[in-house]
């Protein structure tokens, strides 16, 4: 991987496609009215904060709708509190997740921190000390998706990258690599640094950062 951080001209032209997003009436308000979900999520109980972590365990090679739908089919019945490991994994066998065998394992083992998810990621001194431990301590969740968990629960300061993110590098020559290869903790914090300068020229918090570069290459703006 070969990060161009001195392509000032692609930095300058990813900064100025997403100010021509932030000039869209339609797209900004569907970003802003986005960010105001997380904002509320934040304010909300630790089971609710619990939900989100299982959405971003279900996510992880799946698509943002079927990490939702799952859930969703998880909660009806109080399945996810509740259920057996044997339970959830049908509620994914039968809501049609491409895992449901590893997913089923993954939220069976997090089960514990419902009552406790909320107070143990406000313990933290800042927001990569908490990514840190979800990474280390939450089976299935890696750099990205303990990324995307905080941002979806109100933390805005870190970058949730993937491959559409990684795809917008490409496209203004600020990384190049053939996209075969996964992200390792060193090539993450390498290519957020990346993204840290993009969001500041923005003024934007990286997070938010996300959901516009998101759109460009999904025409949507999903959580």
């Amino acid at each position: 991987m070969q990060l161009n951080l001195d392509n000032l001209e692609g930095i300058n032209g990813l900064v100025e496609r997403v100010n021509e997003l932030r000039r869209d009436p339609r797209v900004k308000r569907m970003v802003e009215d986005r960010m105001e979900e997380f904002r509320q999520v934040h304010e909300m109980d630790t089971y609710k904060w619990y939900e989100e972590l299982v959405y971003c365990l279900l996510t992880a090679y799946a698509s943002a709708v079927m990490g939702q739908k799952c859930v969703d089919a998880l909660c009806l019945g109080k399945v996810l509190l509740e259920g057996s490991e044997d339970s959830i994994r049908r509620v994914l066998v039968e809501t049609g997740h491409r895992f449901p065998n590893k997913r089923s394992e993954y939220i069976y083992n997090t089960r514990t921190l419902a009552p406790v998810i909320k107070e143990t990621i406000q313990g933290f001194h800042d927001s990569k000390e908490a990514r840190k431990w979800l990474v280390k301590n939450v089976k299935g969740l890696g750099w990205k998706e303990g990324s995307h968990y905080l941002r979806n629960i109100g933390i805005f300061d870190l970058a949730i990258i993937d491959r559409h993110i990684l795809n917008n590098l490409r496209e203004f020559e600020l990384l190049e690599e053939d996209g075969k290869k996964g992200l390792t903790r060193k090539r993450y914090l390498a290519i957020e640094e990346l993204l840290d300068v993009v969001a500041e020229k923005l003024r934007l918090e990286p997070g938010e950062l996300d959901l516009y570069m998101w759109y460009r290459k999904t025409g949507k703006v999903l959580k």
